[in-house]
């Protein structure tokens, strides 16, 4: 059922999965819309997506890694220049002051860090760079290294584990083509054996 699901959407979408997982990663800490929507889960349905044959997985880890760094840089750069008009501007009110309390925090205790670790929380993720901009981070020296290395393993990581579900699942779905005829055959040679045994040794009635 899901196999059949993903087989529809990809030959539907096709090579634009590329630029919507592509903008998606993007847009995660760029537009901070990975508060709501983790770009994450466009990752791994391109995964799946490249699995079965619709788009290529290498290029599609690529743009997933240069979308997610650039989307960072992008996010540090909003934060650099808006600093903390962007906390009260209409978005970071709906943002909530708690979760800006967290990525500051948790870049304080952090630093640099905080950058590749937050990448794996959905809302750190959508937070950290813009706080890391505001706080003035060094970029070249503290910022750009930590968010590539996040990018890398992020990226790849997201794309190649879809990538590998969707192979279980084609795996899976072999198997339970021909469970039903196993199930059948062994039920079949059960019961030729219990007659057998009962035609060699007959139960004694009294």
């Amino acid at each position: 059922m899901i196999l059949q699901l993903l087989q529809r959407a990809g030959e539907q979408v096709g090579a634009w999965m590329y630029l919507i997982a592509g903008f998606l990663a993007f847009a995660e800490a760029a537009l901070m819309i990975g508060v709501v929507f983790p770009g994450e889960t466009a990752l791994l349905v391109a995964g799946l997506a490249a699995h079965q044959g619709y788009i290529g997985l290498w290029p599609m880890i690529a743009v997933a890694v240069l979308a997610a760094v650039l989307g960072d840089s992008v996010g540090y750069e909003v934060g650099r220049t808006l600093g903390p008009r962007l906390r009260e501007s209409r978005l970071g009110v709906r943002i909530g002051s708690r979760r800006w309390a967290d990525a500051e925090d948790f870049l304080g205790r952090h630093g640099g860090k905080a950058v590749l670790l937050g990448r794996f929380t959905a809302v750190l993720r959508a937070l950290t760079p813009g706080m890391a901009g505001m706080t003035r981070t060094p970029y070249l020296r503290t910022f750009l290294p930590w968010n590539i290395a996040g990018g890398v393993l992020w990226g790849a990581g997201c794309v190649l584990l879809g990538y590998t579900f969707s192979a279980s699942l084609t795996t899976i779905g072999h198997y339970l083509t021909w469970a039903p005829l196993v199930l059948i055959g062994l039920l079949a040679a059960g019961y030729v054996t219990v007659r057998a045994r009962r035609r060699t040794h007959p139960v004694n009635q009294a």
